[in-house]
Order: structure tokens, then C-alpha cells, then sequence
């Protein structure tokens, strides 16, 4: 525990010198998404025929999805390029394993530090949805801690993945035919059930469209009987990944 730490007290003190242009994106990128597609086509959807998905004007409809989808996009970047340079390049876990630290440590400490920093993340974009008024529940506030576990979904087998890798050649593979298909597909922008069935089949494979879709109902206080379903395929992807993630980190760094 004391290890796992130390892992996180040096990601703090990394961040507290880059902390504000941090939370100024944090800020800004919802705010610009929410504008452009919340207002922009909003204003086009709600001139036609049906003026509201799934009862929602279109701003109250993506904002909760964004705010899932954000955490996933931000899991991705962190768990792809900075963790090969800690294993790889800069050979930080190198330097943290020649301590009395184990790789149970490093591991805690980093997917620690991974949880604050989507939890963050989260909040600042909670706080923009506010003010675009897109929050209609007291239970609301708890779609941060399902876009923080949306973001742990895809982090933790992500992290796993990394830990084998020799080079970054997958990662923008990864990019370009998981997260933003997932991106458009996952029902941030529109219903799911729109989709083709095998479309839609793959789509529920996903941590995102769970995420989005509590994430979705709490914004609005509706709680379905699908969101207990929601919320165990969300940790099942992190179980299966920390454990998968636990046994390729001692691999690549102990064997």
C-alpha cells in the first residue's frame, strides 16, 4: 500500500507543474463539443420532423454521452504512449522496482492515479453540462463515477495490452478502428437501437454504450432495469483487465 503511494506522489508531483493547461483543456473541449454539436446540429434536428431523441432535446441527449465517451478518449491516451515511455523509453518502473516496491505497486499506483485523473476530468465536464443545462437529476452527480469507470473499462485491458508491446505501431491502429468508431457508434450521438442488429450487437461488447447509457438515464433520473446489467459489464472489463494487465506488467518487467 505504502509503495502503491509513492506511485501516486510522483504522478502528483509531475502534474502539479502541468496541472493548469491540464484543466484548461478539460474546460474548453466540452464546452466546444456541447456548442458545435449540442446547439449547432441540435438547432437542425429540433427544426425537423422529430424535434427531441428519446424525449431529450439533442444538447441533453450527447451530454451525458460525451461525458462517457471523454473518459474512454482520455483512458486510451493515457494507457497507450506514457505508459510504453515509463516501461521502454524513460525506464521509470525500472527505477521504481529497484526500491522495495513490487509490481502490485506500481500497478495500484498507477491505475490510482488513472482513476483521479478521469475522475477529474469528469468533473470539470459535470460542471459544463451544468451550465449548458443538461442535468435534469440529483442523480446525475453519479454519471461521474460512471464515466470514471467507463474510462477504468477500457484503461485497464488497454494498460495490459501496452505492457506487451515493443512499439507504439498499434496503438494508432487502436485508435483508428476502436475508439473512434466507439467514438461515433456507442450511442453518444444517437440511439443505438438505430443501428443495423450486427451493428448494434458489437456495440453492446463495449464498455461505451454501458457507460453512456447509465450515464444517459442518470442525467435524467430514470433508472431502467438494464442498469444494474450497465454497471456489471463496466466492472467485469475492469476486473478481467487488471488481472490481465497485472500478469503482462510482471512479465515484461520481472521475467
Amino acid at each position: 500500500m505504502t509503495g502503491a503511494l509513492r506511485v501516486l506522489e510522483h504522478h502528483l508531483i509531475v502534474y502539479r507543474r502541468t496541472w493548469k493547461g491540464s484543466l484548461f483543456t478539460s474546460f474548453v473541449s466540452p464546452i466546444l463539443f456541447l456548442a458545435a454539436m449540442g446547439f449547432g446540429l441540435g438547432s437542425l434536428i429540433s427544426r425537423g420532423p422529430v424535434r427531441t431523441i428519446d424525449g431529450l432535446t439533442y444538447v441533453a441527449f450527447i451530454a451525458p454521452g460525451l461525458l462517457a465517451a471523454t473518459a474512454m478518449q482520455s483512458a486510451y491516451v493515457e494507457t497507450t504512449y506514457p505508459i510504453m515511455a515509463r516501461i521502454q523509453w524513460e525506464r521509470t518502473y525500472e527505477g521504481m522496482l529497484a526500491t522495495p516496491m513490487r509490481v502490485l505497486d506500481v500497478l495500484a499506483g498507477e491505475f490510482g492515479w488513472l482513476a483521479l485523473r478521469l475522475a477529474l476530468g469528469s468533473v470539470a465536464f459535470f460542471l459544463v453540462m451544468l451550465l449548458f443545462g443538461t442535468v435534469h437529476s440529483g442523480l446525475a452527480v453519479l454519471a461521474i463515477l460512471v464515466a470514471v469507470l467507463t474510462g477504468l473499462a477500457f484503461a485497464a485491458p488497454m494498460y495490459a495490452w501496452t505492457a506487451t508491446q515493443r512499439t507504439d505501431i498499434s496503438f494508432a491502429l487502436i485508435g483508428r478502428l476502436l475508439i473512434t468508431p466507439l467514438f461515433l457508434l456507442g450511442g453518444v450521438f444517437f440511439p443505438i437501437h438505430q443501428l443495423p442488429q450486427l451493428v448494434q450487437g458489437i456495440a453492446w461488447l463495449t464498455p461505451l454504450a454501458h457507460g453512456v447509457a447509465l450515464a444517459r438515464s442518470l442525467s435524467v433520473g430514470v433508472l431502467t432495469g438494464s442498469a444494474g446489467l450497465h454497471l456489471a459489464v463496466l466492472l467485469v472489463y475492469v476486473a478481467i483487465g487488471l488481472v490481465a494487465a497485472r500478469i503482462t506488467l510482471q512479465r515484461r518487467l520481472v521475467t
